[in-house]
């Protein structure tokens, strides 16, 4: 019997799954015409099939007590297997706690026990399967941990009559009151300033002490093995959105007097010995993606004054410049979360992120560092996808932001914004995200051998 009359297995799990023809999401020929978003990247000894990345997307969705605290379900076998079905290149596990205390909320996984390997062994092999790489987003909360998650706090507070915010995790549910930790302690540091009124969102922190905090980092290198054993392909450090490592970052949460607080030096080396700690606990040739809030949005305001800083733009830049030399490969651009009296709207303007991306990726590869670049925030469109990381001869006033297009006059011909862009939002309103640009691009790319009578 000739070959092609059976499904061939897919190799990258064990059970079967059809093995596709052609890799989804990737163009069935590649020529000068084809649009940087659908070639390949190549990462170390990782090679993504497209520029697509599914950012990691926080789901609330893992047993909060007993035996399976933390461990990932079919639930996100079928979310994250989906995007990896429809094709996007690159597919991020949500942000997944070093420590059992690091974990937004109960119901968030982990990555702190060898029990918790298996269960996401199965997932990256089922997003292998399916031609997708496979990351891992290593966090702590810090002081925005033990909360429940959001659809359970929004109806509870519209119950209360209280306005937008969070929901304390009670030791109940799984919570742990008592042991929610950040740079500084009291109840002045308490997330949300509320500590001590009914409608607090966020407990107040207890400071973590010089010991704790290298245990931390010890916990991150353990983590990350734990993730290598479970087959996952690209490691990412989280140190955006307010928590924990962003917290060391920022002198508004972090005004120690110890080795890791006070100057700039000291409230990054926590960060930089995570870093370290985790690259050698990985293989050499696995990438490492590193995720920070570009500033805290605080700049001039009475925050920022009465903290004597904040963590903003040129931080970031020098950051960036030094963590090529400690094996970060790839800066992932976000911004904001430290503070809730941030000063900006994140969603009023398409180009609030993506804008410092390209000027970061512009200076560190001016100061001869090679590290790639991320972009992400509200791309939820086929061309501003494209432009954002195509080569092209004259990008000037591609997006139409002023101080995007200011930057990119300024940069090298031929040179994209980012490397590549990382979407979340997108992704779940149309998981067949990266089919749709494609049609909409007018490239032909593979579908899943399952939906070949249906393509767009």
């Amino acid at each position: 019997m000739p070959a092609y009359n059976l499904n061939a297995s897919a190799e990258a799990a064990p059970y079967f799954t059809p093995r596709h023809l052609h890799s989804p999401g990737t163009p069935y020929k590649i020529d000068d015409n084809t649009p940087t978003l659908f070639t390949p990247l190549k990462i170390r000894d990782v090679t993504l099939r497209n520029r697509f990345v599914v950012s990691p997307m926080c789901q609330y969705s893992t047993a909060a007590t007993g035996p399976e605290t933390g461990h990932l379900t079919d639930y996100h076998v079928s979310t994250l297997g989906h995007y990896a079905l429809k094709g996007a290149g690159l597919v991020f596990i949500e942000a997944t706690g070093v420590q059992a205390n690091g974990r937004i909320s109960p119901n968030c996984p982990g990555i702190w026990d060898d029990s918790q390997i298996a269960p996401m062994k199965r997932v990256a092999d089922f997003l292998h399967t399916q031609g997708a790489q496979v990351a891992l987003q290593l966090a702590h909360a810090g002081r925005k941990a033990s909360t429940a998650a959001p659809w359970l706090a929004a109806k509870y507070r519209k119950e209360q009559g209280y306005g937008p915010g969070s929901l304390r995790a009670t030791e109940d549910v799984g919570g742990w009151p008592d042991d929610v930790v950040g740079p500084m302690g009291g109840p002045s540091e308490a997330w949300d300033g509320l500590a001590d009124s009914e409608q607090g969102g966020y407990y107040p922190p207890r400071a973590l002490t010089e010991a704790e905090v290298e245990t931390l980092i010890k916990d991150f290198g353990r983590a990350a093995a734990r993730a290598v054993k479970a087959g996952i392909d690209i490691i990412e450090i989280h140190s955006a959105h307010g928590y924990l490592l962003h917290q060391f970052l920022s002198p508004v949460t972090n005004r120690r007097t110890d080795k890791y607080g006070g100057s700039y030096e000291n409230r990054t080396r926590a960060l930089k010995e995570i870093i370290q700690e985790v690259r050698n606990n990985i293989p050499e040739g696995m990438p490492l993606f590193l995720r920070v809030s570009f500033t805290d949005w605080l700049e001039g305001s009475d925050v920022e004054k009465a903290a004597g800083g904040s963590w903003d733009f040129d931080s970031t830049l020098r950051l960036a410049k030094e963590i090529t030399d400690l094996g970060v490969d790839l800066l992932d651009v976000s911004s904001g979360g430290n503070h809730p009296k941030q000063a900006t709207d994140l969603f009023s303007d398409q180009n609030y992120q993506v804008a410092k991306a390209a000027i970061i990726r512009r200076e560190v590869r001016a100061a001869g560092k090679k590290l790639l670049v991320g972009a992400v925030g509200l791309i939820t469109k086929a061309q501003r996808a494209k432009e954002i990381v195509q080569e092209t001869r004259n990008q000037e006033g591609a997006v139409g932001d002023a101080e995007l297009a200011r930057a990119m006059t300024e940069a090298k011909t031929g040179e994209p914004m980012a490397d590549l862009v990382l979407v979340a939002r997108q992704f779940m309103r149309e998981p067949e995200w990266v089919l749709r640009v494609a049609a909409d691009l007018g490239v032909e790319v593979a579908w899943p051998n399952q939906f070949m009578r249906i393509r767009l």
